[in-house]
């Protein structure tokens, strides 16, 4: 039989290499940035066209490099960071794999243009799909300069797979971030499609952190700072009424370098426990300084995981550190039983009689009873709270006349083809006007095959999801105007997120202009959105979106109206009158598709008169 196992051509390990290693535009930066950190260079800016599918350029002001280093950089495992197996265990710099490069060249057009300080002149190498170019000498200022062209070419369905230019976008911002944070001495510079993104100057942690999140996260952050015979912990984690519904703002640094680690993330959380809600994620910037023999990072081919040799012990550092912060700057509850603080109250009292309180009972009520005569009143809570200025939007039903053939349950539209299309809800007809609350969360109400249960907010939200969604298509919204219009200053990624919206967000009432870097102006919000509460609404609203990003099945028209209707739809835990009930069951059952939000949660459910039965057999 014939032999079957033969080498494979240099250009195709590159390839294979360049799949594990340069994976997207923002690997490519990464790789590059990190190069320049370890050439010690101060002055980092980063170029790059159409979310870096067309042009990444990295220049710096770091050592450069001889003729004879530039072409050996892009062969295969050559690298000036180790010499021998022992030095894997004594990693300080970024990177020292020898692959970053080699798998750049196999999938782009690479052109180096690079030149050392004692050197009058520099050199240039460009190189297509590993394959060498050439090679000259040409007058170039110290440092180096990558510029990588048509990144996959070679590779289309490597290509087709990357995400459009805003979601690539946002993350090239998150790979400079991270190393922004790691070395705070750098000035970093980052431009996409020649508009200027990020422009860091030399700082200290605190202002390199607000300067990447914008001002208002200096005042969530509360300093740690540990030194203990096996490391060195220091850092910023935030105050627990700061924390979102959506992890991202958290980052670990061991040596400068940023890894990910759910273990030492659980550390945080445990601290955090006793004093926040669950679910909710805190934002941390906490650094580790350890001495290399202690860690292995060469576990992954990104580096962005590492093993510890003390990890356990770390775990119950990380955690009590967090705890005594957040102690130290009494964001945990503490009881005091002395006798300083104690509620004084009066001795004596106004004058006059006092009178025993009464409460009006009808004895006639009986709850079952559709026609009893009570003397409710309903609440305008749900009214005056947080659906101020829909009242065009919801009809005043106090006094309307109830029928019980208005509550026939329509099918699903058949255009709705990521919800389930079968309703779970047989046609049934609502016969009685009585609705009941149940925890303040569920609507109750009977019809014709037995007890119909609504979630009150999942109701709402989809009410709200095809009012905005019909808005936002026609642009019929009305606007309000502000005397003072209201600034908002953004991280860079959620920048690029306001800057997509900011199109549908005007059909849905909103004027929204930036006047700096990643600062924004609302000059005027929807009429039926306090203004006041406008900055407030559009930052929950960015952070909503982002659980959408991946969703490739919604488009943007359709994410903005989701993410619209759940930062507006009413809460659970909130009294309805018996209108507000009606009002909600009207306007739900006028929708396409009552049965499902717009993300297919289950809206309603019935109980069978047989299933309830059964119960009490």
């Amino acid at each position: 039989m014939a032999d079957i196992i033969r080498l494979l051509p240099d250009s195709v390990a590159n390839q294979i290499a360049a799949g594990e290693v340069i994976q997207r535009p923002a690997s490519v930066i990464k790789e590059l940035v990190e190069n320049s950190i370890d050439a010690g260079a101060t002055e980092i800016h980063v170029v790059v066209k159409d979310a870096g599918k067309t042009l990444i350029q990295v220049t710096d002001n770091g050592s450069g490099m001889s003729a004879t280093d530039a072409r050996m950089a892009f062969e295969r495992h050559a690298t000036s960071k180790i010499k021998a197996a022992d030095d894997l265990f004594h990693i300080l710099t970024k990177g020292f794999r020898g692959e970053a490069l080699a798998s750049i060249a196999a999938i782009a057009h690479v052109e180096l243009r690079s030149r050392q300080a004692n050197a009058e002149l520099g050199t240039l190498v460009q190189i297509e799909g590993s394959r060498f170019v050439k090679q000259e000498a040409i007058a170039n200022p110290q440092g180096s300069t990558f510029s990588i062209r048509n990144l996959f070419y070679n590779t289309p369905a490597r290509r087709k797979f990357l995400k459009p230019d805003s979601a690539e976008l946002r993350l090239i911002v998150t790979e400079v971030q991270r190393i922004a944070l790691s070395h705070t001495e750098v000035n970093i510079k980052l431009y996409h499609n020649d508009s200027e993104m990020l422009h860091l100057q030399s700082s200290n942690l605190r202002q390199r952190i607000v300067a990447l999140f914008g001002k208002a996260i200096n005042k969530e952050l509360i300093g740690i700072n540990t030194d203990t015979t096996l490391m060195k912990i220091h850092g910023f984690v935030g105050k627990p009424q700061d924390a979102k519904k959506r992890s991202g703002d958290q980052y670990f640094f061991v040596n400068n370098r940023y890894f990910k680690s759910s273990y030492f993330h659980k550390a945080v959380i445990n601290a955090y426990e006793p004093i926040m809600a669950h679910g909710l994620f805190p934002s941390y910037f906490i650094y580790i300084e350890i001495d290399p023999d202690e860690i292995d990072v060469n576990i992954h081919p990104t580096k962005t995981e590492i093993n510890f040799a003390n990890k356990d012990t770390l775990f119950q550092i990380i955690e009590t550190i967090v705890k005594e912060a957040l102690g130290k700057f009494n964001i945990t509850p503490s009881m005091d039983f002395g006798d300083h603080g104690y509620l004084e109250l009066p001795n004596e009292h106004a004058p006059g009689e006092i009178t025993i309180p009464s409460a009006g009972i009808d004895p006639n009520y009986n709850p079952f009873n559709q026609h009893s005569n009570s003397s409710y009143q309903p609440s305008s809570k749900w009214a005056k709270g947080q659906t101020d200025g829909w009242e065009s939007f919801y009809k005043d039903f106090e006094n309307q006349t109830y029928n019980e053939d208005q509550y026939e349950i329509p099918e699903p539209e058949p255009q709705q083809q990521r919800l389930p299309l079968e309703s779970p809800v047989p046609k049934n007809h609502v016969h009685a006007q009585n609705f009941y609350q149940l925890k303040n969360k569920y609507i109750l109400t009977t019809v014709k095959s037995g007890l119909m249960m609504i979630d009150q907010r999942r109701a709402h939200e989809r009410i709200l999801y095809e009012y905005y969604l019909n808005t936002i298509q026609s642009g019929a919204t009305a606007m309000q105007a502000n005397l003072y219009p209201s600034p908002i200053s953004l991280a860079p990624d959620d920048a690029i997120i306001l800057r997509e919206l900011i199109p549908q967000l005007r059909s849905a009432g909103f004027d929204i202009a930036e006047t700096a870097l990643n600062l924004f102006i609302i000059n005027a919000s929807p009429a039926n959105l306090p203004f006041s509460e406008a900055d407030k609404f559009l930052l929950s609203l960015i952070e909503r979106y982002k659980y959408y990003k991946t969703d490739l099945s919604l488009e943007l028209k359709e994410k903005t109206a989701i993410s619209l209707a759940q930062c507006s739809a009413i809460s659970n835990g909130q009294s309805l009158s018996q209108a507000e009930m009606q009002t909600i069951l009207d306007n739900l059952f006028a929708c396409q598709n009552p049965n499902y939000t717009p993300d297919g949660k289950t809206v309603m459910v019935i109980i069978e008169t047989d299933e309830i039965e059964t119960k009490f057999q």
